[in-house]
């Protein structure tokens, strides 16, 4: 008996029951359809679903549920749910009336769920499955972007049905978006322009603070430094940044990095508010609430390695709400008892607390998902730290107003030497950064000629063919060899080759168009990349060049010599399998065949000399 084939019979009889099902008709929800000119649509007012609370049906299940009608609408059009056991399944219809677009991609714009499977079945009975989240490593979505994505072939005209399965046992928000490529690409720039922008304030702070802890070595600017890092480090995390580009191999740590961030930014807030306060000194009994608070984080994120991700994650958004609570309770004591610096401090954990409570309602369901609740705790939290930055400058000189009382020559003194420290502190680093910034454009330049070196070129260059590929567009490759360039050296010496290099670079340079990428390759051999340009129009441009140089001699330490290069050329399609090195062997091929070919010319590989020398 073959036990092979008999293991395999149930399974392929519930495919072939599926296939059955979907071609007699069953799934009669009605369709999506992307009108022509779209490239960008929101799913979710258009999803059915059903919660299968023991997350154990299979696809033949969910089709059978889908036929007996057991799924329903969306509430209000917004899939948030919180914090629910089980999977939940989701099914559209979709109809592509857009010609110009059939690939598409479709991203849940969530990056903390579990596990995704999403599948798709055509007119003709194909069947397509993909599997995303943050239980698969990072490098097998569609995309490396930070949410989970899978690419769509949606035929014109043909209408094919998506069934999504999401299971999680962190908040299950399911924002369902369908983009083209070039529309996915815009709106990805622009949120990671909008993070980028986030963490800049954050990273600007954090080396403003960083400075001042170093200068007045306050200990409540050490604790605001920890704090900004936590918190970052929340966001990272919620924001799908930590699993794209810290672990993205290790999705266990995934799941731990939630509550363990959490725990550490709380720690680092309590901490900082006990310091600013001064609450040893002022209210020692909330000094001790707080070392309790402190404690429990500290315990909770070491717990949260081995608790499961579905007590550790709603425990710690819980955790952040009362957290911030207290905090803004110690701070309305402190203020009650006359401290004047904790009035910012409260105006900077209420902004926070809002923003938080947003965030954490939105988490359970309570708040439907938009950009005021989706972004609501980033907005909070950089109100809080940029006044809780103001506000220890307030403590600052309201600490250095009282000494001035008590020894105002001393401290007059010591103010001047905090100035001019931090200004020196500054100098230094702006003379760092231009220092920097002038390395850095060095190392990608060549000393002699000025044009790009070889080796930022390749990266360059490899950029430009990605770009090439993801846009449909050619890109040529022109290797430039100067003719008996050795002779040159060995006649007139180094110095006066040097000098014509110089020229050549500047001829090669001057002749290409505007966004061509010149650099020297090496030797008397230089490079051109030209984005989106086809074969002959980089042949007529190498042309261009080859004249350049040969039309007038190089005046070079009283010498008058003659230039002339033999040029090869090579056109990388859109569609071709062609690395870096692959099209500089090409391209060097091309450039040999033309210095085989008497030198003074054009060459494409095994094409006709363009111009012979005269």
């Amino acid at each position: 008996m073959d036990w092979k084939a008999a293991a395999r019979a149930p399974a392929c009889l519930a495919w072939l029951g599926l296939a059955l099902l979907l071609c007699a008709g069953v799934l009669q929800a009605r369709p999506v359809e992307l009108p022509a000119g779209t490239n960008q649509l929101s799913l979710t007012p258009h999803l059915q679903y059903r919660h299968d609370i023991g997350a154990a049906d299979g696809i033949a299940d969910a089709i059978g549920h889908l036929r007996a009608g057991r799924f329903q609408p969306v509430p209000g059009g917004n899939a948030t749910f919180g914090f629910q056991p089980g999977a939940f399944w989701f099914h559209a219809a979709i109809i592509n009336r857009n010609p110009d677009e059939q690939r598409w991609l479709l991203v849940q714009e969530y990056p903390l769920s579990d596990r995704l499977d999403v599948w798709m079945r055509y007119p003709d009975g194909r069947m397509q499955h993909q599997a995303g989240g943050d239980h698969l490593p990072f490098g097998a979505r569609s995309v490396r972007y930070r949410h989970p994505n899978f690419r769509l072939d949606l035929p014109p005209g043909e209408q094919v049905e998506l069934l999504v399965r999401v299971e999680s046992e962190s908040s299950m928000q399911v924002p369902l978006e369908l983009y083209t490529p070039a529309s996915f690409t815009e709106v990805s720039r622009d949120a990671q322009f909008a993070i980028g922008l986030y963490y800049g304030i954050l990273l600007a702070l954090f080396f403003y603070n960083l400075v001042l802890w170093i200068s007045l070595r306050d200990s409540s600017y050490f604790w605001y430094l920890f704090h900004i890092t936590a918190f970052g480090l929340v966001l990272f995390t919620l924001n799908g940044l930590g699993f794209e580009y810290l672990w993205p191999d290790w999705p266990w740590f995934a799941d731990k990095s939630v509550p363990l961030s959490i725990c550490l930014a709380l720690v680092g807030m309590n901490q900082f508010t006990r310091n600013f306060l001064e609450l040893p000194q002022r209210w020692p009994a909330g000094n001790l609430a707080s070392l309790t608070v402190i404690g429990f984080f500290v315990l909770f994120g070491l717990a949260s390695f081995w608790l499961p991700y579905r007590i550790a994650t709603p425990v710690a958004a819980l955790a952040v709400l009362v957290g911030i609570a207290w905090i803004v309770g110690a701070t309305i004591r402190v203020v009650r008892l006359g401290y004047e610096p904790a009035k910012l401090l409260l105006l900077a954990w209420g902004a926070f607390l809002v923003g938080t409570a947003v965030f954490t309602l939105l988490a359970f369901g309570a708040l439907p998902k938009n950009f005021f609740t989706e972004y609501g705790v980033q907005i909070g939290s950089a109100l809080e730290m940029l006044l809780l930055s103001i506000a220890l400058g307030y403590r600052y000189a309201s600490l250095r107003n009282e000494n001035e009382r008590i020894a105002a020559e001393a401290n007059l003194m010591l103010e001047r030497k905090v100035a001019q420290r931090t200004n020196e502190v500054r100098s230094a680093l702006l003379q760092l950064e231009e220092a920097h910034a002038r390395l850095h454009e060095s190392s990608r330049r060549d000393g002699l000629t000025g044009l790009y070196n070889r080796t930022w070129f390749q990266e360059a260059f490899d950029r430009m063919l990605g770009e090439g590929r993801a846009r449909g567009q050619p890109v040529s490759l022109l290797m430039v060899d100067l003719d008996h360039f050795k002779a040159i050296n060995d006649r007139h010496g180094h110095l006066t080759g040097d000098q014509c290099l110089r020229w050549a670079a500047g001829r090669i340079a001057g002749a290409a168009s505007g966004d061509a990428l010149v650099a020297r390759f090496g030797g008397e051999e230089f490079v051109v990349a030209l984005p989106r340009t086809g074969r002959k129009d980089a042949l007529v441009l190498a042309e261009g060049i080859r004249r350049a140089l040969a039309a007038a001699p190089c005046e070079a330490n009283g010498h008058s010599l003659r230039i002339s290069a033999s040029i090869g050329v090579h056109t990388i399609h859109a569609d071709a399998d062609c690395d870096v090195d692959a099209a500089f062997e090409v391209a060097d091929r091309a450039m040999y065949e033309a210095k085989a070919g008497g030198r003074n010319c054009v060459r494409s590989p095994g094409g006709a000399a363009l111009a012979r020398p005269q």
